[in-house]
């Protein structure tokens, strides 16, 4: 069994691989690198087999998303390679940096109760800014809206080191997620059915209802392009960033018996999200939201079963961010993670 699996998810991404591989493979410090493709179309396993000898080459049969595409490809991993006692999972438009590995596994090591963790998340395209998938580490509101350390909403601040330290979080980014692969297996993986995005949230919150901590490494540095597979402004990211959110919450949400007065808030506030959509000429993405509430009113009693088994497990309280992070950014103007957690504190 290696100690730890680099594994690198592939749709479609050959100019990623082309551009980052080489960087992951030099930073790699002797551990082995899979790259696992979701049977993409424009050469990347020809590629790969051709100019990266060194990388472990899995084929999946289906492009089943980050969710689905991980879990097929760990379970292989874990069957035909020994498995690892960690995997890290850098999105395919990740930049590694020297020595981004063994301040992470040295936290991992000191803490068993560490299931997961993250590095800094800077932007490729502006490199003193955090990015938007993890920054710093996430967090997520009284009614599920999610925010960083260093990115709220639209605001992305400078790293000036305000966030070098180790911390724990409620959760950490599939951007390049590191977590513990026993934990992994046992909690069942990513649920297949967010395909993408939101994913990583849900399996940090069942891992702290077990709990696990989720951490951020402040050590250890990686740079994001964002958007390699599906771009910011395709409505079918919206479509899927506003289901999943709907599931997610769903599924976990703490039985306080505020769960559909809590919907209810999140509707309303899903129909003000529309009008500004609709305001810009974006009706696609408002089409995109519509789609996004029925898929979830279809799937409520299969989310409902898991709500309850997830209930049954639960062996520890999840506190949320206490406030509305849509009052504190918009109507109380708090633009960064350190404002809002002073409007916590008082």
């Amino acid at each position: 069994m290696d100690t730890l699996a680099i594994v690198i998810l592939n749709y479609n991404g050959q100019s990623f691989l082309a551009k980052f591989l080489p960087t992951v493979l030099a930073n790699a410090e002797g551990y082995p690198v899979y790259v696992a493709d979701s049977a993409s179309t424009d050469g990347s396993v020809a590629f790969v087999r051709t100019h990266f000898s060194a990388v472990r080459l899995i084929e999946l049969p289906r492009n089943e998303g980050y969710a689905g595409g991980y879990n097929m490809a760990l379970e292989h991993i874990q069957t035909h390679y020994g498995g690892a006692t960690y995997y890290v999972l850098p999105n395919s438009d990740i930049e590694v940096t020297p020595g981004w590995l063994d301040p992470v596994m040295k936290l991992l090591d000191a803490n068993p109760q560490i299931a997961a963790c993250q590095p800094k998340i800077l932007s490729y395209a502006e490199r003193e800014l955090f990015e938007h998938a993890g920054a710093a580490g996430g967090y997520v509101d009284w009614l599920g809206y999610v925010f960083c350390r260093g990115r709220v909403f639209a605001t992305f601040e400078s790293d000036q080191g305000q966030y070098n330290d180790n911390q724990e979080i409620f959760w950490a980014t599939g951007a390049c997620l590191f977590i513990r692969a026993e934990l992994f297996h046992r909690v069942g993986g990513f649920d297949a059915s967010f395909f993408a995005h939101m994913e990583e949230i849900d399996l940090c919150w069942r891992l702290k209802r077990l709990g696990y901590e989720i951490w951020a490494c402040g050590q250890s540095t990686v740079y994001h392009v964002g958007g390699g597979t599906l771009h910011k402004s395709n409505p079918h990211k919206t479509y899927l960033n506003y289901r999943n959110s709907l599931f997610m919450l769903y599924k976990n949400w703490p039985a306080d018996g505020w769960l559909w007065g809590k919907f209810l808030l999140r509707l309303i506030l899903d129909g003000v999200s529309s009008l500004l959509f609709l305001k810009v000429g974006q009706w696609r993405d408002v089409l995109a939201i519509i789609r996004a509430h029925f898929s979830f009113y279809g799937r409520l009693p299969h989310l409902h079963r898991q709500r309850k088994a997830l209930l049954k497990q639960q062996k520890a309280e999840v506190p949320l961010y206490p406030h509305s992070i849509v009052w504190d950014y918009f109507i109380k103007g708090k633009k960064t993670f350190e404002a809002i957690v002073e409007t916590s504190e008082k």
